[in-house]
């Protein structure tokens, strides 16, 4: 149930996002407490962005969650995912934001219903 959908202006070509997405899905599984069998992880490379009035390597991510989302459960992921992102695609930690949305099981969909 936890998603989190990363875009950056990194592109992806040649980069092996298969251990972006596993080291991603284990950080937002264990952190959050949820089961990795849960947690969907979307990376989208290059999306025309600026920030700062620059085009150097920069992400943006939400993370939506049933729950488990605490302002100390956020700082944590907040530090993790963005070591993932400077170690594994050269994103500088100071050029990520990550948006956190905690929301209701009856607003999220799966498989044909609600949670």
């Amino acid at each position: 149930m936890p998603c989190l959908n990363v875009s950056t202006n990194v592109s992806l070509e040649g980069i092996d996002t298969s251990s972006i997405l596993s080291e991603a899905t284990k950080t937002v599984a264990k952190l959050i407490g949820k089961p990795e069998a849960y947690v969907m992880i979307v990376l989208k490379g290059s999306v025309p962005m600026s920030f700062g009035g620059t085009q150097d390597p920069a992400a943006y991510g939400e993370l939506v969650s049933i729950g488990g989302l605490t302002p100390d459960v956020n700082k944590k992921l907040s530090a993790a995912i963005a070591a993932i992102l400077e170690t594994k695609l050269s994103v500088p930690k100071s050029r990520f934001f990550l948006k956190f949305y905690d929301t209701k099981g009856s607003n999220f969909g799966w498989n044909g219903g609600t949670f």
